[in-house]
């Protein structure tokens, strides 16, 4: 099997954010980046499938240069190589121009791939959208919260997970495109040797003029969702009374924790 998976580098979770002067953005002096963690999980339930039936896993990432390291990382865990379309302007494209920079560089692949993998969303926008948009441009069949894959005589039987504990098995014929949902597997941390190998890795890199020129389809259109404004959640303290009598406040206190709180 040749799976790809697209990966995002993203803000530590940890890191201390702070606005940026215009407000669009996060300030992205002194943060330290990671691999997106869902997309991890893509990952590994690429190397778990490379690993049963054999293969190839890619990983493709777009970005500034600093993308590199988080493609090495990915390496270093086991995909065999990557693809790197380089761009400093990332943070102007919406889902749309990212899926179309994605497809692109996909389409210019040697063979087609079996499978494309991506997280279900990212930890910095959170949109969830990428991953199905290229399936659209791809003309390629998807479902999304998966949770298992199982390779098929016809093609592969996934586990999907809905809401409130509901499940759903899928039949798709591959070519297809999945997005994974995190939790689903133990990740694996890159060995010593892998570290070593994922120095000497392929890594081609495409810029986004190469793929205009080669695809003028790709060139970036007003974007069709606008990124107007960010800013921190603000702390605030209130307390509220809850009058009646003690079977009345009880009860309109648990009211409150399951539906407002929903920690029941």
């Amino acid at each position: 099997m040749k799976i790809i998976v697209a990966i995002k580098q993203v803000p530590e979770r940890d890191a201390r954010i702070r606005i940026d002067s215009e407000g669009k953005w996060i300030d992205l002096q002194d943060i330290e980046f990671n691999l997106n963690e869902s997309d991890a999980y893509a990952l590994e339930e690429a190397l778990q499938l490379k690993e049963a039936h054999g293969g190839e896993v890619v990983v493709i990432s777009a970005g500034p240069e600093r993308v590199g390291k988080t493609i090495r990382e990915a390496l270093a865990k086991g995909a065999d190589r990557g693809i790197h379309i380089e761009s400093d302007d990332l943070a102007s494209y919406d889902a749309l121009g990212v899926a179309r920079l994605l497809a692109a560089a996909i389409e210019e692949e040697p063979e087609d791939p079996d499978l494309i993998l991506t997280g279900l969303q990212s930890d910095d926008l959170g949109l969830g959208q990428t991953g199905v948009i290229m399936a659209e441009i791809l003309g390629l069949p998807h479902a999304t919260l998966i949770l298992k894959i199982e390779k098929t005589e016809t093609g592969i039987k996934v586990l999907r997970e809905l809401e409130d504990g509901w499940f759903q098995h899928l039949e798709l014929p591959t070519p297809a495109v999945l997005t994974i949902q995190s939790g689903n597997s133990k990740l694996r941390y890159a060995t010593l040797m892998g570290i070593k190998k994922a120095k000497t890795k392929e890594v081609r890199r495409v810029t986004v003029a190469d793929l205009i020129h080669n695809d003028p389809d790709v060139k970036p259109a007003d974007p069709v969702v606008i990124l107007d404004q960010v800013m921190l959640p603000s702390k605030q303290r209130t307390t509220q009374m809850l009058g009646g009598s003690p079977s009345e406040a009880a009860a309109a206190l648990v009211e409150k924790l399951q539906f407002e709180v929903r920690a029941l």
